[in-house]
């Protein structure tokens, strides 16, 4: 077969969570066919060497363009050259017209439950742009998503069976496992400047991630434990972003507790996840949350919402808590920083949980989606 796969942003520096799934599911068809030939179809951009070229995988590179018009125009034009008998949209839009038999993963549907332009002004679009295509290109060919949880809310968003929807569980790279090397942490610890004692906390401005509340509970923890030293330490926001948030809540006495980055390297995310005291994970709503098993994987508690899909990806190996309820979040955070009782045995039911979602088991079920899809 000849088997195209959409990656548009694959080649962005600063990569997130569908842009990951879709490099490590590329990086494992790699490993585990060596049948079939495969076109991958990206959009020009800096990090052009995190996947390369095999004997039976080419990197076709796409000039840079917006989203809309790489997708509906760009792509298809390309696809037209390379005869294929099935195209693999990864980021759940695909192009209306593709002149080929197409499976789209569908990493969720929040786009057609609701439009509160509480994001920024390109999360906005973006959802605009998916709730006005993917009801259309979601009638005529085959669908997957991530897990269990979000089967059902995509039948019930485009009024379908679910069985028209198939799960494939994401995976976790290998090279999420407790990192021993002391001098290799010590290193990380000082690029980064992380405190001996610190909460991770990942503030996307997605509403959907959470953000007030998981602030909220933070101070209402440092109010209650004015004898802690323990920082919450926050990645992939803005400084000012984050002030802001701080204002509104009025809760400007947690600053000098804070500690904020822009970006972390995902090579470097073993290392901080196996520093990190605690991994914060109050999502409102999520589809899978590679994260949390990615903090499970390094032996990092995990405190988790008790909605959404998270209790089906996290097992028994995570402290849950109400995402709307920020003293609750903030009492979760108390007891497992002061109470062992509360993490005990997370350690190793955290690295046996995440055990159970593999790249590998994920590639090859998605390449029989893609020989039977025909």
């Amino acid at each position: 077969m000849r088997i195209g796969i959409e990656a548009q942003r694959l080649f962005r520096p600063k990569k997130h969570g569908v842009e990951i799934v879709a490099l490590e599911l590329i990086k494992h068809l790699q490993q585990t066919d060596k049948e079939n030939e495969y076109f991958v179809f990206v959009k020009e951009d800096v990090d052009d060497t995190c996947i390369l070229p095999t004997e039976n995988f080419q990197i076709i590179k796409l000039p840079s363009a917006s989203y809309p018009l790489w997708e509906q125009w760009l792509l298809p034009r390309a696809l037209k050259q390379y005869k294929l008998d099935v195209l693999h949209c990864t980021a759940n839009t695909a192009p209306l017209f593709p002149g080929v038999r197409t499976v789209i993963t569908l990493h969720d549907v929040i786009f057609m439950e609701s439009v509160n332009f509480k994001g920024t002004a390109y999360q906005n679009f973006g959802n605009l742009y998916r709730r006005a295509i993917v009801p259309r290109v979601a009638k005529r060919n085959e669908l997957v998503t991530v897990s269990d949880y979000e089967r059902y809310n995509i039948a019930n968003a485009l009024n379908t069976s679910t069985e028209r929807i198939q799960v494939v569980h994401n995976g976790v790279s290998p090279v999420f496992a407790p990192v021993t090397d002391t001098a290799a942490l010590a290193v990380i610890r000082e690029k980064y400047s992380l405190p001996d004692h610190f909460i991770l906390f990942f503030a996307n401005p997605a509403p959907k991630k959470n953000t007030p509340n998981a602030l909220a509970a933070f101070a209402w923890y440092c109010r209650q434990h004015p004898e802690s030293t323990v920082k919450l330490v926050i990645t992939d926001s803005s400084k000012t972003y984050i002030r802001q948030k701080i204002s509104e809540l009025k809760i400007e006495d947690i600053l000098p507790r804070l500690q904020i980055m822009d970006y972390i390297a995902y090579t470097d995310l073993p290392y901080v996840y196996t520093l990190a005291t605690l991994y914060l994970y109050p999502s409102l709503r999520e589809s899978f949350g590679l994260p949390l098993l990615e903090a499970q994987s390094c032996g990092t508690p995990v405190i988790t919402s008790n909605v959404s899909c998270m209790p089906e990806i996290a097992g028994d190996a995570a402290i849950f808590a109400d995402p709307l309820d920020p003293e609750g979040i903030g009492r979760a955070i108390a007891g497992a920083l002061h109470d062992p009782a509360q993490t005990a045995g997370l350690y190793e039911k955290g690295i046996s949980n995440a055990r159970r979602y593999s790249w590998t088991a994920a590639a090859k079920k998605m390449r029989t989606i893609y020989e039977t899809a025909l």
